[in-house]
């Protein structure tokens, strides 16, 4: 996979945050050695986040996000506001742009506790280092804040390269090493992919999930088998070699089930995803929520991506139906997708998630912890699946760490 072709959710995400008019586009386009950002005298001139995934030396393939400024006035300042903090909840490195002929004012001290409340590494970028020595300033760093603190200017290029080294290095220490399939396969495993084409399959290709896990297993030197869950059964038969595991699309899990022998392992490419991002345990703590739920119980199903809905798309439709049935209660289900997802959740009994593919790590934690601070138990589309199914157990077996967490009668 070239560097061009890396996935959102696997890129690094870069975010530039502070003040109108502190320069935060051109040091944008100073880092990124593009136009990427509009530049402009008028205060607010960034009205709505500017995201770009590129290739950014010397760390590689990144998002580089371009906020408005955080201290935008009136309605639809508060808008651009709320979209400027729901960034920060995928924003793996910060960097804080100061108006150097200002210094840091009250807007950008809350900044900064917001980035350390978060978590989020970050960097003080003191822009206009050219201004600053004109008018005679003191060029020094911010009190207390020396090692995350660098003068710059973005105008000639003043630093600009140390800039970078700086967000390289916090960077690589947010890299994760996890593996999604990887790590549990040795060289020439064979490794049966079960992969429906059905209305709701894009035309003419594979989800992401699907493409990311054969890569993943071409990596550790292992055989990739993909078939539709129709050749399954006679795949299965004419394998001279038995599988280290079959791993389905969630919603043929029953049929899969069946047709796999039990001494192969079995699980699906939502319930590893839920592992890669880091909220297993989580997720199959969470599907014994299903067991409570009520009549007139809400329940959010919430996605990560904005995609065209079939007629039987698999969130919208065949979830609730199979809630439905196995609940015999009338719920009222609710969604959300893409970046919107709701800052209450205390109203809801239960939060079905997807596994999360286009969303990156940082993200999912930010949701996980929404969830967990509000009290709302939360799980994913395949480990509720197979939940309902009467077949989790079986789906975790792989996952032996998690074992502890599985209800007992599933």
């Amino acid at each position: 996979m070239s560097l061009n072709s890396t996935p959102s959710a696997d890129r690094i995400h870069i975010g530039f945050f502070g003040k109108r008019n502190a320069g935060k586009s051109s040091v944008v386009n100073a880092v990124t050695g593009q136009e990427l950002a509009v530049v402009s005298e008028v205060k607010g001139t960034t009205t709505d986040p500017v995201q770009k995934a590129m290739e950014l030396l010397p760390l590689g393939p990144v998002v580089v996000i371009d906020t408005p400024g955080i201290d935008d006035d009136g309605a639809l300042g508060e808008l651009r506001v709320k979209k400027t903090k729901q960034i920060l909840n995928r924003t793996d490195v910060a960097v804080l742009v100061i108006d150097g002929t200002i210094g840091m004012t009250e807007v950008d001290w809350e900044l900064l506790h917001i980035f350390q409340e978060k978590e989020i590494p970050y960097v003080v970028a003191i822009n206009k280092a050219d201004l600053a020595e004109m008018e005679g300033e003191n060029i020094q760093t911010v009190q207390g804040l020396e090692e995350h603190t660098i003068w710059i200017s973005a105008k000639t290029g003043y630093q600009i390269a140390k800039l970078k080294e700086k967000i390289a290095h916090l960077s690589v220490a947010e890299q994760t090493t996890r593996r999604i399939v990887g790590d549990l396969l040795h060289p020439l495993d064979f490794v049966v992919l079960v992969v429906p084409i059905d209305s709701a399959a894009p035309k003419g290709r594979l989800i992401l999930p699907q493409q990311q896990t054969i890569r993943d297993i071409l990596e550790s030197g292992a055989v990739s088998i993909v078939v539709r869950d129709e050749e399954l059964a006679e795949t299965l038969r004419q394998l001279e070699q038995r599988p280290a595991m079959v791993i389905t699309d969630s919603q043929a899990f029953a049929r899969v089930s069946a047709e796999t022998p039990a001494e192969i392992p079995l699980t699906s490419f939502s319930i590893l995803f839920a592992r890669y991002k880091g909220n297993l345990q989580s997720a199959v703590q969470g599907a014994a929520a299903v067991e409570q739920l009520e009549d007139g119980d809400k329940v959010l199903i919430s996605e990560g991506c904005t995609h065209h809905r079939q007629c039987d798309d698999i969130g919208s439709v065949k979830i609730p139906r199979w809630l439905a049935a196995y609940t015999g209660k009338q719920l009222q289900i609710e969604f959300s997708s893409g970046t919107e997802f709701p800052d209450d959740l205390s109203e809801y009994k239960l939060i079905i998630h997807c596994g999360g593919c286009m969303l990156n790590e940082r993200e999912m934690r930010y949701r996980l912890k929404c969830a967990k601070d509000q009290g709302v138990p939360i799980t994913n589309y395949g480990i509720m699946i197979a939940y309902m199914q009467g077949i989790l157990r079986r789906s975790v077996e792989l996952f032996p760490e998690v074992l502890a967490w599985l209800p007992n009668t599933r």
